[in-house]
């Protein structure tokens, strides 16, 4: 019976703080009580907890997005952690293209240069598909990780510490509009007491909570060193494209084509070949069309004239007739026109062999 009545003297005590705490807050806000300031220091800690929280999230959720564009995915994915399975492997968007690419050049002819394209195109897609699975590993473990562990972890804990010492606070403001109530001098002891024993209470949660807010500074230098690792993986997985890129131009050389205008007529000038560098440098779009006046101005020179030029192929061209010549990539042949002839045409002449070969596929040479 001792041991039930005090049992149930300290839930009815325990309860009767928590109702005066609730008051207590209630007043404030109603402007009706006086509240216990925090410290400008502790302010300026939980509002600079509150900021690197804020921002941790923004910046972790849009690295997902970066990294995982599909929303579907990331659902996905997500859902798998939870339950603590491995996701299935599936293909990304890169190798998936780069997949579609070889079965089509496959399906077309590896013999053609329409096939053959295509599968060294989708041969570095996939290559590039798979840098991109790098990037996104190397960018969960060193960089996404260590965000999400602080917003779970550290900074769960100085919300749980946060709430205790705001619960201290209204107990110990309680504690004083009780001492301020109280009129007989007996009572006025006791919440003497409970004062002294509250302010203690708040002034040790205090002390524990500012030991963990000054922590985020050290938060702030652990995510820096992160931050350095995602723009290093970033740096590897682009130094990766550009090269995979690179390689792919320099099999293909210059791709012949024939763009077609809004009321399609044809135009006969070449695509150049312009390195990526040159791409990134270049702030006018006026230097494509520069090399292409160039190469225009010397077929009609060409033309004009009965004279003969060197040329390089292109690409590969295999002869739709007799009246036509095949070409090889890379092969120089002479060149020269004759009247009367289509405009999109030269003759072309290698050794004992002539034919008939289209402007798109050479390369006038000086």
């Amino acid at each position: 019976n001792d041991c039930l009545k005090f049992v149930l003297e300290n839930y009815f005590y325990k309860l009767t703080i928590f109702n005066l705490s609730n008051l207590q807050f209630t007043e404030e806000k109603l402007g009706q009580a006086e509240k216990t300031e925090l410290d400008a220091h502790l302010e300026n800690l939980l509002s600079k907890a509150e900021c690197t929280k804020l921002w941790t999230e923004k910046i972790m959720k849009q690295t997902e997005v970066l990294l995982q564009p599909n929303p579907n995915a990331r659902i996905e994915e997500f859902v798998y952690e939870k339950l603590d399975r491995k996701a299935p492997s599936r293909m990304n968007n890169p190798e998936l293209l780069g997949q579609y690419m070889i079965e089509a050049g496959n399906e077309f002819g590896p013999g053609t240069a329409y096939g053959n394209a295509l599968i060294k195109c989708g041969e570095t897609q996939k290559r590039i598909g798979t840098a991109d699975r790098e990037l996104i590993q190397t960018s969960a473990i060193n960089f996404l990780t260590p965000l999400r562990n602080f917003i779970e972890g550290d900074y769960k804990t100085i919300t749980k510490e946060r709430k205790l010492l705001q619960n201290k606070r209204l107990d110990l403001d309680a504690a004083k509009t009780r001492l301020k109530k109280a009129k007989v001098a007996e009572a006025r002891a006791a919440s003497e007491q409970e004062v002294r024993i509250t302010q203690s209470e708040f002034d040790r949660q205090a002390e524990i909570t500012r030991l963990l807010l000054e922590g985020i500074s050290s938060t702030h230098a652990h995510h820096l060193r992160c931050l350095n690792d995602f723009v290093e993986a970033q740096m590897t997985y682009y130094a990766q494209c550009y090269q995979y890129m690179l390689d792919l131009q320099k099999q293909l050389g210059s791709f012949p084509s024939t763009f077609l205008s809004n009321n399609n007529q044809s135009s006969t000038t070449p695509v150049q070949s312009v390195s990526a560098p040159s791409v990134l440098a270049s702030a006018s779009a006026s230097l494509p069309s520069v090399s292409n006046s160039i190469v225009t101005s010397g077929i009609s020179e060409l033309k004009s004239s009965s004279g003969s030029r060197k040329a390089r192929v292109l690409y590969d061209y295999d002869a739709a007739n007799s009246s036509e010549l095949s070409l090889l990539a890379d092969e120089v042949i002479t060149v020269y026109s004759i009247p009367g002839m289509d405009s999109d045409w030269l003759m072309g002449e290698r050794g004992n062999q002539k034919g008939k070969v289209p402007i798109t596929y050479l390369e006038l040479l000086n």
